[in-house]
């Protein structure tokens, strides 16, 4: 069953103090949360313990990359929203999530640590990665951070490279499986399924002409870490049982309306009325890519094939 979120987040600094107790902070775009990320959570954590002080994530939206190149930008793993959850349940007493804009990208490496770090969440310790960069020019790095933390009163640790199997672990890493349809090699790598979130919205009623009602959720994104048709399992917010069901995952290109992707579900031997709800899609196998169908009634029939496959699937799996 969903449950509702605790949120503690910042979405601005405004220049102004946040914390009054001193923060450990690292900052990244932790899309995905995976294995990689939560070793740094668990330091920061853990830091935050030792010494009475905040445990803070420091995030951006946009990502900087959808900034400069919205439209050639990786596919992102999951949600802000679901970003944030996953965050604060690791054990961050709090979120910042700094608007990346023109006013934030201007700021020169100095400016950032005084006005963000320094100013905005009164930094004692900082964990990133040794490879990170900031300020307008990219001339703010780790030595820089160092040298700056030094004479502004914390101190700075770098991070360790998490390895499975000899592959570093990386949101990279996680879209590479995800486009094999390597879910089990995803859960682990993420510490859980993959799955997407949203709310159910209200679509164009066309899989119900076609006889197979769909709870649709706009993603929102133009590109979708994943596409095609999987048997997934739906969890329902104010629903007990988890749902069997068949998804679509695309722009629809038999009806050709859609330019960015939508998550289309079919939910099995369900008939209740989830409009507006948020529900939870995990991805367990991939039946086909998508495709472009001549007519509806081509698309009408690959939908049964694909609903028949997916039962066929969670009956030879449901020991």
């Amino acid at each position: 069953m969903l449950k509702q979120p605790k949120m503690r987040l910042i979405r601005d600094i405004d220049r102004s103090r946040l914390c009054d107790r001193q923060s450990v902070v690292t900052i990244g775009s932790f899309d995905g949360v995976h294995l990689g990320h939560q070793a740094i959570l668990q330091q920061v954590v853990d830091k935050a313990k030792s010494t009475d002080s905040l445990a803070v994530a420091m995030t951006f939206e946009p990502q900087p990359q959808e900034y400069f190149s919205p439209e050639t930008a990786p596919p992102r793993l999951m949600r802000l929203r679901e970003k944030i959850e996953a965050l604060l349940d690791f054990g961050m007493d709090l979120v910042v999530c700094l608007r990346f804009n023109h006013e934030l990208r201007s700021l020169t490496a100095t400016e950032f640590v005084q006005d963000i770090l320094v100013d905005g969440v009164n930094t004692k310790h900082l964990i990133v990665g040794d490879d990170f960069r900031f300020g307008c020019d990219r001339k703010g790095d780790f030595d820089s951070l160092v040298a700056m933390g030094q004479q502004q009163g914390f101190s700075v640790q770098n991070t360790q490279t998490v390895e499975l199997k000899k592959q570093r672990v990386s949101s990279t890493l996680v879209r590479k499986l995800l486009q094999q349809s390597n879910f089990e090699q995803v859960c682990t790598l993420l510490g859980r399924p993959f799955s997407i979130n949203g709310k159910v919205t209200f679509g164009q009623q066309l899989g119900q002409e076609l006889g197979f009602p769909t709870a649709n959720v706009n993603l929102n994104r133009f590109r979708a870490p994943l596409a095609g048709v999987y048997a997934v399992w739906v969890d329902i917010e104010g629903i007990d049982d988890r749902v069997k069901g068949a998804a679509n995952v695309g722009v629809r290109p038999t009806i050709g309306d859609m330019l960015k992707p939508i998550l289309e579900v079919h939910l099995l031997n369900f008939d209740q009325q989830i409009y507006g709800r948020r529900i939870s899609v995990e991805f367990v196998h991939k039946i086909r890519d998508e495709q472009q169908f001549t007519n509806l009634d081509d698309l009408s029939d690959s939908i049964s094939d694909d609903v028949r496959l997916i039962e066929q699937w969670f009956e030879s799996n449901s020991h």
